[in-house]
Parts: structure tokens; sequence; C-alpha cells
């Protein structure tokens, strides 16, 4: 009984203070715009559509399940060889017995500025502001007021005075990256990002006159694809963020291997790997392209001490991206040179 009492206030402390942080994919590649807006768009492709899901700690209590979706639409603007993404990023997020729920709308555009004649090096800002939405079903909340000596009562009341069992409010946030062949090979690349998330500090709380703010989220991205023959290649991911207190590093590779004849357009591309989310899981990686599509499935390993005390509460994730372009002479075709990411 000890055992069980510690492990829901363990679970219930985690739901309380995701409250003032973000939810979090190890396949974070998968989901650029809620990383960076400025993200958007770095693709071989005039338009992206990503769909991303996520369930963890089915093995230990009620699981909690994420969803991303997400549209990318880029474009040429101007005379000098600069470009505009427009995107539209879609969460909803569910966590815990009392299905805490959380739902994202949030459009984005992102300038890129060409750098150099040759279109292979590009300096892009981005911003993104919409619509967030947080609830909870109560009739599924239980407190310590509403244990009466013999055991819990529901007919006392929980005893918290909320002033709404949902609310909502609105969010920005605004970045910057830079991203450019390498040696002037497309096929080699590389980028780097900033970004400055939750700029207006919105109000974060199911309580009357609340002082929880959802904190303001540093976040420091890059990565790099670089060949080893015309068949072979890496692409290495790295991704920081602080919110309040809390950071997280994720750091990965990725091999990758070229299936088919054609060296430009390969039939399938295999990628396999691990991503190290520090001091809390190994995270095994599987990638499968097929233009225009790729599937991505990943694995998380927890190495925590919560894996001693909990059981292990792993986590499950795929994607699935589609690219293209929306004219095969399209002018963006050879127009610019984007990360292959």
């Amino acid at each position: 009984m000890k055992k069980n009492i510690t492990l829901v206030v363990l679970l219930i402390s985690s739901i309380l203070s995701a409250k003032a942080q973000d939810v979090h994919f190890s396949q974070f590649f998968e989901a650029p715009i809620l990383r960076n807006p400025a993200l958007a768009g770095l693709f071989d492709g005039d338009y992206r559509i990503q769909a991303l899901y996520r369930t963890q700690w089915g093995n230990v209590t009620v699981p909690y399940k994420t969803g991303s979706l997400s549209a990318e639409y880029k474009a040429p603007i101007g005379n000098n060889n600069d470009f505009i993404t427009y995107g539209l990023q879609l969460l909803y997020d569910k966590a815990g017995t009392v299905n805490f729920t959380t739902t994202h709308i949030l459009p984005a555009i992102n300038y890129h500025k060409s750098l150099s004649d040759d279109k292979t090096k590009y300096l892009s800002l981005g911003v993104t502001g919409g619509f967030i939405q947080q609830s909870i079903d109560r009739s599924k909340m239980t407190t310590n007021n509403q244990y009466d000596g013999f055991g819990w009562n529901p007919a006392v009341s929980d005893g918290e005075t909320l002033a709404a069992n949902s609310y909502h409010h609105w969010d920005g946030g605004i970045g910057m990256s830079f991203n450019s062949s390498i040696n002037g090979n497309p096929a080699d690349n590389y980028y780097i990002g900033i970004a400055y998330q939750h700029i207006n500090r919105p109000k974060n709380s199911f309580y009357k006159n609340p002082l929880i703010e959802l904190n303001a989220k540093w976040e420091f991205t890059s990565g790099v694809r670089f060949s080893m023959d015309e068949k072979q290649f890496f692409t290495m991911y790295g991704n920081y963020s602080r919110q309040g207190t809390y950071s997280e590093t994720l750091v990965g590779a990725l091999y990758g291997y070229n299936l088919g004849d054609d060296i430009e357009k390969p039939d399938y591309t295999v990628q396999f790997g691990a991503m190290m989310r520090l001091k809390d899981a190994i995270i095994p990686m599987v990638k499968l392209d097929h233009k225009p599509y790729s599937v991505t499935f990943s694995y998380d390993a927890n190495t925590s001490t919560l894996a001693t005390g909990a059981g292990k509460p792993n986590a499950f994730e795929i994607s699935l991206t589609l690219t293209g372009f929306t004219n095969a002479s399209n002018s963006t075709l050879q127009a610019i040179t984007c990360p292959r990411f």
C-alpha cells in the first residue's frame, strides 16, 4: 500500500510540474515548428506534412499520449532568391488519470534571406503565435481531503477551489536559424538555430488569481548531414532547451544508406541509429524513406533512477512525413539548397 501511495504521489507531482513545462518528443526533428519557427521550410520541396505520435508511461499508469500534426508551404518572394514559409502546428496531449489535456493551434511564418549568389546559404527569421487550451476531468480527481479516516470517500468534496475545469491563453515565440551546404555539395549541409518561446509568459493555472506562469523557454538546435560516399551518409542532431529550472539535452546520430541505381533520387533510403536524452533515456531509432513518404520509429529505454522505482516508464514514437513539390518544374526545385533532414 505504501508503495502504491508513493507511486501515486510521484505521478501527480509529474502532472503538476508539467503545467509549467512543454511536452517533448524524442523525434524532435519531426516537429520543427514546435522547436523553432525559423526551422519551418528547411526541407527539399515546396510543402511538407508531418504527423508524430508518442505514448509513454503505459506500463506504469494511465498512458500519456501526445500527437503532433504540422504543415508547411514554401514559396519564392521578391527577386533576391529569398523565400517565405507558411506553417501551422497542431498539438494534442493527454496526461494521467485526470485527463490533463493540452491543445495547441499555432500558425507560423518564416522568412529565408539568401546570403549567397549560389543559393546555398540562408538566414531565417520566424515567428509563431496562437491559441492554447488546457483542461482536466475533475470527476476523476482524488485528493487527501476525500480520505475520511477509513478510506477514500467520493461523496466528500475534493476541497480544491478551481476557477474552472478548463482555461485558454494566447502564446507566441520567435526564432532564428542559419543553414548552408558544405563545400558547395547540396547533399552535405548543416543548420543551427535559436528560439525563445512563450515570450508573453501566459498565466498557467486552474486556480483563481493564478500566480503560476508558463515559463519562457530557450531552445538551441543544430543538425549536420555529410556523405561518406555516393550511397552512405551520416546525420547528426543536437537539441538543448531550458524552461525555468528544467533543462533537456538530446544528441544522436543516424547512419543512412541509399538503395537503388539512381544516385540523385534513390528508390529507398534506410537510416538507423540512436538518440540520447542525457540522464534520462537511450532512444534506438529507425527511419525509412520512399519518396515522397518517410516513416520513423523510436523507443525510449529509460535509464534514470525513476526506472528502478516505478517499473521503467518507457515510451514509443512513430512519425509519418509527406514532402513534395507542387509542380515538377517548380522554380523552387533548383532555387534553394536546404538541409535534407
